[in-house]
């Protein structure tokens, strides 16, 4: 009788919270966890936690005031909301944007690229237990934080696109700054990959974990490295062709299961890996061509009154992957309705289908290689 109970006991489920102030949940997320032992049967994200009705400031806001709003989208990556932001002002308005102007967003959001992608590979490698790899991708971070300080006067929240273009140009001297660290990066990255990227131990603890196939990340809506990833080859700044990507030439990372399965934890961070040397590639381009374009104005012609009546939507390639915003308007001066479609939002949904079988710490490298922000999830 004795044995029975024990078995009984021993075959019950714990319920267990991750969250919401966890250090790898990586912002204020909560996960409600149903294991048995070390074996996950059910991980359910519980999102909200940082909600701050962004979107109905937008509604209370003019279109231009709305910018600095938009940093707060995505904190890690602030650069891509407002483009996504001031991309679809100009769609609804009719704004050209000066091509100097379209150089400068390429130059900043791809800095703004490798910054977060520095975040989420160091804190993913930290996840799982290898600390020196996040002081490597932080010095990193902080040599983009001085050049786009220097830009914009901002390190993390930068409000530097504007409705039509950008606030301010390059300083004097800060094209071959940020040109001579190019230099220095690329091979920084190789030796990253030896560091960690190909550590043994590291591919151990993350091939074949977590595996997302190609049609589950379609099915689940996900986005930008997470779909790569899974071996899928869209990326919108090749597949859209907006803002003067066209006129640059570089190739998109895709999962290929080198070390395990293809869409496994340790392809996604991979991709991320080579998206910051492709970065790299796009930055040394872009800043060759914007001599091309040097009397050109940074802000196009803009209408006397922003009043615009109807609707628009622009998507564009953020850190997280596929961000899209749409607008309404009705003939005021504030949005009618303004909406943000992001990446982190897709990538929580699909942590719970995948968590079951998994062990309690690789819920922690599942969640870290989705590199979800919490504040793309709430708004």
């Amino acid at each position: 009788m004795s044995e029975v109970i024990l078995t009984n006991e021993m075959d019950e489920e714990m319920t267990l919270n991750m969250g919401p102030h966890h250090p790898s949940t990586h912002g204020v997320l909560r996960f409600i966890i149903q294991s048995d032992g070390e074996i996950i049967r059910k991980a359910v994200p519980d999102v909200g936690y940082l909600h701050r009705s962004i979107e109905k400031i937008g509604e209370r806001c003019t279109y231009p005031g709305y910018m600095p709003y938009t940093d707060r989208v995505d904190y890690v990556a602030a650069m891509f909301a407002n483009e996504c932001w001031a991309n679809a002002c100009e769609k609804l308005m009719g704004i050209e944007v000066p091509k100097r102007a379209q150089y400068l967003r390429v130059i900043s959001c791809e800095l703004n690229r490798i910054a977060s992608h520095m975040i989420a590979l160091g804190a993913m490698a930290m996840d799982v237990g290898a600390v020196t790899p996040f002081p490597w991708t932080l010095r990193e971070r902080e040599y983009i934080n001085d050049f786009i300080e220097e830009l914009c006067g901002a390190r993390l929240t930068y409000n530097y696109h504007r409705i039509g273009g950008v606030s301010w140009d390059m300083p004097k001297g800060w094209r071959d700054k940020v040109m001579a660290w190019v230099d220095k990066f690329e091979p920084i990255m190789e030796e990253f990959d030896r560091l960690i990227t190909l550590n043994d131990i590291f591919v151990k603890r993350l091939a074949n974990v977590a595996i997302i196939t190609a049609d589950e990340a379609v099915d689940w809506g996900l986005v930008g490295p997470n779909l790569r990833a899974s071996g899928v080859p869209w990326d919108l700044r090749k597949d859209d062709g907006y803002s003067v990507y066209p006129e640059i030439d570089f190739d998109i990372p895709v999962g290929k299961g080198i070390y395990g399965t293809v869409g496994d934890s340790w392809d996604r961070f991979q991709v991320r890996c080579e998206e910051c040397k492709v970065s790299a590639k796009i930055l040394r381009q872009a800043l060759d061509q914007i001599d091309e374009h040097p009397e050109d104005d940074i802000v196009g012609k803009l209408p006397k009154k922003m009043r615009p009546d109807g609707e628009a939507y622009a998507r564009i390639e953020s850190a997280r992957g596929d961000m899209g915003c749409y607008v309404i308007g009705k003939g005021a001066e504030e949005p009618y309705r303004c909406r943000f479609r992001t990446g982190s939002f897709t990538a929580m949904a699909i942590i719970e289908a995948k968590s079951p079988g998994l062990f309690l710490a690789d819920l922690v490298a599942l969640i870290a290689s989705l590199d979800v922000v919490a504040p793309e999830i709430d708004r």
